[in-house]
């Protein structure tokens, strides 16, 4: 990503392009090299962990439903923002794993319940676990207000891309 920092950058484009606005720089820069270091370093990890990010996804929707485990493909196209053909190809590799089974759904003719297998309840478990501890000591240097007060702006900052 280089070692320039967004002081320079800005700096450069108000010399090469004088009035356009530069501001921005200070924020979506910095943002955008951390969400690059995090993003990698987060591939690394689950890479370690033996779990691929599209299973981890649809694995912790699922955990995260609460007992009995179990959403429509619908529910999980919804909750993780994926299309419905993207759903069926994890949901084949995770049946395929042993991780979730599907049977039909008492929620309509063609609905299928996705249902989280005692499999895949000890793999999302472990994975999560690993994970969040991971990323637990990545922002530990932080001050738990920072923490707060970080995520608050991020979510502002996506509420305004939205």
């Amino acid at each position: 990503m280089g070692n320039i920092g967004a002081d320079e950058i800005a700096a450069a484009w108000q010399r090469e392009l004088p009035g356009v606005p530069t501001s921005s720089i200070g924020v979506i820069t910095p943002l955008w090299r951390a969400a690059k270091l995090l993003s990698d370093d987060r591939r690394r990890t689950l890479r370690r962990l033996g779990i691929e990010d599209s299973t981890l996804d649809l694995l912790s929707t699922l955990r995260r439903s609460g007992p009995p485990y179990t959403l429509t493909t619908r529910e999980l196209g919804e909750r993780t923002l994926v299309t419905a053909g993207a759903i069926s190809q994890r949901l084949g590799r995770a049946e395929a794993e042993g991780l979730v089974s599907r049977a039909p759904s008492d929620r309509g003719r063609r609905a299928v319940a996705v249902t989280l297998t005692p499999q895949g309840h000890r793999t999302i478990e472990a994975a999560v676990t690993a994970l969040l501890s991971h990323e637990e000591e990545l922002v530990a240097r932080l001050d738990p207000d920072e923490v707060r007060s970080f995520g608050a702006v991020l979510a502002a900052l996506a509420e305004a891309v939205t």
